[in-house]
Protein backbone atom coordinates (compact mmCIF):
# COMPACT_ATOMS: atom_id res chain seq x y z
CA UNK A 1 0.00 0.00 0.00
CA UNK A 2 1.58 3.22 -1.14
CA UNK A 3 -0.89 5.62 0.43
CA UNK A 4 -3.08 5.14 3.44
CA UNK A 5 -5.67 7.72 4.39
CA UNK A 6 -7.29 7.95 7.79
CA UNK A 7 -9.35 10.35 9.82
CA UNK A 8 -12.64 11.82 8.76
CA UNK A 9 -15.97 10.97 10.27
CA UNK A 10 -18.95 13.06 11.29
CA UNK A 11 -18.91 16.75 12.17
CA UNK A 12 -21.43 19.50 12.61
CA UNK A 13 -21.49 22.53 10.36
CA UNK A 14 -18.87 24.97 11.55
CA UNK A 15 -16.82 22.22 13.09
CA UNK A 16 -13.43 20.77 12.26
CA UNK A 17 -11.93 17.49 11.19
CA UNK A 18 -8.45 16.31 10.29
CA UNK A 19 -7.57 13.89 7.53
CA UNK A 20 -4.17 12.29 7.29
CA UNK A 21 -2.39 10.35 4.58
CA UNK A 22 0.61 8.16 5.30
CA UNK A 23 2.97 7.29 2.49
CA UNK A 24 6.19 5.50 1.71
CA UNK A 25 9.54 7.27 1.97
CA UNK A 26 9.89 7.35 -1.82
CA UNK A 27 6.53 8.96 -2.40
CA UNK A 28 6.68 11.38 0.49
CA UNK A 29 10.13 12.66 -0.45
CA UNK A 30 9.55 13.30 -4.12
CA UNK A 31 5.88 13.26 -5.06
CA UNK A 32 3.39 16.06 -4.94
CA UNK A 33 0.62 15.05 -2.53
CA UNK A 34 -2.97 16.04 -2.99
CA UNK A 35 -6.48 15.56 -1.68
CA UNK A 36 -9.57 15.06 -3.80
CA UNK A 37 -13.16 14.47 -2.82
CA UNK A 38 -16.17 12.89 -4.43
CA UNK A 39 -19.76 13.39 -3.39
CA UNK A 40 -22.52 11.02 -4.52
CA UNK A 41 -23.45 11.63 -8.13
CA UNK A 42 -20.60 14.07 -8.68
CA UNK A 43 -17.19 13.88 -10.25
CA UNK A 44 -14.06 13.66 -8.18
CA UNK A 45 -12.83 17.18 -7.49
CA UNK A 46 -9.53 18.65 -6.44
CA UNK A 47 -9.31 19.97 -2.90
CA UNK A 48 -5.68 20.79 -2.10
CA UNK A 49 -2.09 19.86 -2.86
CA UNK A 50 1.36 20.33 -1.36
CA UNK A 51 4.74 20.19 -3.03
CA UNK A 52 7.47 17.87 -1.77
CA UNK A 53 10.21 20.26 -2.88
CA UNK A 54 9.36 23.52 -1.20
CA UNK A 55 6.08 22.94 0.60
CA UNK A 56 4.08 25.16 -1.72
CA UNK A 57 0.36 24.66 -1.35
CA UNK A 58 -2.64 25.01 -3.62
CA UNK A 59 -6.36 24.98 -2.81
CA UNK A 60 -9.62 24.91 -4.64
CA UNK A 61 -11.63 28.07 -4.31
CA UNK A 62 -14.34 26.20 -2.41
CA UNK A 63 -12.01 25.37 0.51
CA UNK A 64 -9.49 28.21 0.43
CA UNK A 65 -9.28 29.89 3.80
CA UNK A 66 -10.97 26.97 5.56
CA UNK A 67 -8.75 23.98 4.81
CA UNK A 68 -5.02 23.67 5.36
CA UNK A 69 -2.76 21.02 3.84
CA UNK A 70 0.57 20.34 5.51
CA UNK A 71 3.44 17.87 5.54
CA UNK A 72 4.79 16.06 8.60
CA UNK A 73 8.23 14.93 7.53
CA UNK A 74 9.02 13.01 10.70
CA UNK A 75 6.08 10.69 10.17
CA UNK A 76 5.76 10.87 6.37
CA UNK A 77 2.20 12.06 6.70
CA UNK A 78 0.25 14.73 4.86
CA UNK A 79 -2.56 16.33 6.85
CA UNK A 80 -5.67 18.10 5.69
CA UNK A 81 -7.10 20.24 8.47
CA UNK A 82 -10.67 21.15 7.67
CA UNK A 83 -12.26 24.02 9.56
CA UNK A 84 -15.57 25.86 9.27
CA UNK A 85 -17.02 22.77 7.69
CA UNK A 86 -20.15 23.04 5.60
CA UNK A 87 -22.65 20.35 4.65
CA UNK A 88 -21.44 20.66 1.05
CA UNK A 89 -18.02 19.45 2.21
CA UNK A 90 -19.56 16.01 2.77
CA UNK A 91 -17.87 13.53 0.47
CA UNK A 92 -15.46 10.67 0.29
CA UNK A 93 -11.98 12.16 0.50
CA UNK A 94 -9.01 10.60 -1.27
CA UNK A 95 -5.33 11.32 -0.96
CA UNK A 96 -3.20 11.03 -4.07
CA UNK A 97 0.39 11.38 -5.21
CA UNK A 98 1.84 12.60 -8.47
CA UNK A 99 5.42 12.19 -9.69
CA UNK A 100 5.36 14.77 -12.43
CA UNK A 101 2.69 17.38 -12.52
CA UNK A 102 2.20 20.96 -13.56
CA UNK A 103 0.10 23.76 -12.21
CA UNK A 104 -2.21 23.25 -15.17
CA UNK A 105 -2.80 19.56 -14.46
CA UNK A 106 -2.71 19.58 -10.67
CA UNK A 107 -6.47 19.69 -10.37
CA UNK A 108 -6.96 16.74 -12.72
CA UNK A 109 -7.37 13.36 -11.04
CA UNK A 110 -5.91 11.53 -14.03
CA UNK A 111 -2.57 13.27 -13.47
CA UNK A 112 -1.99 11.42 -10.20
CA UNK A 113 -0.12 8.13 -10.01
CA UNK A 114 -1.17 6.68 -6.67
CA UNK A 115 -4.38 6.83 -4.70
CA UNK A 116 -5.30 5.94 -1.17
CA UNK A 117 -8.58 4.41 -0.17
CA UNK A 118 -11.24 7.00 0.46
CA UNK A 119 -12.37 8.15 3.85
CA UNK A 120 -15.88 9.46 4.47
CA UNK A 121 -16.52 12.96 5.75
CA UNK A 122 -20.08 13.85 6.68
CA UNK A 123 -21.05 17.33 7.82
CA UNK A 124 -24.47 17.77 9.34
CA UNK A 125 -26.35 21.05 9.27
Amino acid sequence: VQLQAFGGGLAQAGGSLRLSCASSIRIFSSYLMGWFRQAPGKEREFVAAVSSSDGSTWYSDSVKGRFTISRDGANRVVHLDMNSLKPEDSAVYYCAAAAEITIATMTHAEAYDFWGRGTQVTVSS
